[in-house]
């Protein structure tokens, strides 16, 4: 098999569960966690004479996600009816949308890889419509028996369907986190995979290079992690090349993955769209958004991860890839912006290589979130501020954040003076000892005034040894340069 005589082709359909406190049609709760068929109502069981009524909370999260990838939003759409059968659909059909969704045509620039090879990649999304999720089938613990747990029946969803864009495992992956970051950043979605508030289909197909037809896709259902993700259509990638160099034929079909055996696996044969009867609901009027509504919800749309990328990079002077990876959750932006809002504009890069180096090293170590963190931004901004100051060394600022991240206290210049970190940067205090590591290193000396520059720094060290680590190597560095030049 060469893949390189072939071309991926994938589209992504994403489940986004919307962040309301009741269900899209019902005043049930949404919670999770509930014991099964608790919180199903009569409309979410579909008792006869019930009547679906519109939450507009959903269609305002809707809106805002339209705003946010930059596309249409439709000031009348349609509700439909999409039959199927199935235990634990009660109506025998969803509500969904299908010809009129409410977003359509947006788009999402994500950056693909890192360092020198990254590269950004749009990804058109061709519609977000609003739906019904459907129950729950458990096969577990009930005697050979399913049971079905309609608690999720009726659940808010927004399914965004992108365009065949991506052309490998690693842009679908790279979309999909942008979008995850995307719907939890403006509050449409909490993103909880766990929980199922985030859940992916895959549409993967191959075709020889040059080729412009689509080949026979197959759509891997149900994906709760990237790493399922990207396992799944590089498995997926690989059957199908194998399968067509073999002579046989794709078929299309709606298969899941087995995280086990890294396999995907037959579920049925894929059904297409005239399969499922589509039909207007006739209990809900057309779905009407006047051009006041949708810029009330622009309005109270935070700063958007692109745009904040572009700012950190040209007023913040932070490099692409370091601006990408601030603004990977929204709640790593705030962080580091409420840090860099303390100090003076010129501390931006420190305060960013602090969050980005040892703080990310220890969040990820210990497992926790970046809110879970005991050193807050004002304690990275103070440390970035008594390094530029000449306090401490950036040796001695990493053992203050060790005493911080320990719980030591609140008070970054209480640590230092507590465990004597303060660097001495007086001439006067420091030029006995500069005499003295010129006296006593008297090769070094003339190897520096013959143009070996390394040989400074081994004065320097010198120095440093004798205040055991407490001199600003800065301040000894001048004194040094200014006495031997003299």
């Amino acid at each position: 098999m060469n893949r390189t005589d072939w071309e991926t082709v994938i589209g992504l359909e994403i489940h986004a569960q919307l962040t309301t406190r009741s269900k899209i049609f019902s005043g049930a709760s949404t919670a999770f966690g509930a014991e099964p068929n608790r919180q199903a109502c009569a409309i979410d069981v579909a008792l006869p004479g019930t009547l679906p009524v519109l939450n507009r909370g959903a269609v305002e999260r809707a809106i805002r996600l339209g705003l946010a990838i930059e596309a249409e939003i439709a000031q009348r759409s349609v509700f439909a009816r999409k039959n199927y059968f199935y235990p634990d659909l009660p109506k025998g059909y969803q509500i969904s949308q299908y010809e009129l969704p409410v977003v359509k045509n947006g788009a999402i620039t994500v950056q693909v890889g890192e360092g020198e090879a990254a590269y950004e990649k749009t990804v058109r999304i061709t519609r977000a419509h609003l739906e019904e999720d459907a129950g729950k089938s458990l096969h577990e613990d009930f005697h050979g028996m399913t049971g079905i747990d309609l608690n999720r029946a009726g659940t808010p969803l927004l399914e965004i369907v992108s365009e065949p864009d991506m052309r490998s495992a690693e842009e679908a992956v790279a979309y999909a986190r942008a979008l995850h970051a995307l719907v939890r950043w403006i509050g449409v979605c909490d993103g909880n995979m766990q929980e199922g508030s985030f859940r992916i289909d895959a549409n993967v197909s191959v075709r020889p290079k040059g080729e412009t037809r689509l080949g026979t896709r197959r759509e891997i259902k149900n994906l709760n992690s990237f790493r399922f993700l990207q396992q799944a259509i590089d498995y997926e990638v690989r059957w199908q090349i194998e399968t067509l160099e073999e002579g046989g034929a794709v078929q299309q079909a709606t298969v899941l993955f087995d995280p086990e055996r890294g396999e995907t696996r037959v579920m049925r044969t894929k059904e297409d769209a005239h399969d499922y009867r589509y039909f207007p609901d006739p209990d809900l009027l057309p779905l009407v958004i006047d051009r006041a509504w949708i810029e009330e919800v622009r309005a109270s749309l935070p700063e958007l991860p692109q745009a904040l990328r572009r700012r950190l990079v040209e007023e913040h002077g932070l490099t692409p890839y370091d601006a990408n990876l601030l603004t990977a959750s929204k709640e790593l932006a705030d962080y580091y912006l409420t840090a860099v809002a303390a100090v003076d504009p010129v501390l931006a890069k420190p305060c960013a290589n602090w969050i980005l180096g040892e703080l990310a090293a220890r969040l990820n170590r210990s497992g926790i979130e970046i809110g879970e963190s005991p050193v807050r931004p004002a304690h990275i901004a103070a440390l970035a501020r008594r390094v530029q100051d000449g306090t401490i060394s950036h040796a001695g600022a990493k053992k203050v954040f060790e005493a911080l991240w320990a719980g030591a206290g609140e008070d970054v210049d209480a640590i230092i003076q507590a465990q004597g970190l303060k660097q001495v940067s007086d001439e006067s205090a420091l030029e006995a000892l500069v005499e003295a590591a010129i006296a006593a290193n008297p090769k070094s000396v003339e190897e520096f005034r013959a143009g070996k520059e390394k040989a400074l720094n081994a004065l320097v060290g010198q120095v440093m040894k004798a205040s055991r680590g407490a001199a600003n190597p800065q301040r000894v560095t001048e004194l040094l340069r200014r006495k031997l030049t003299a």
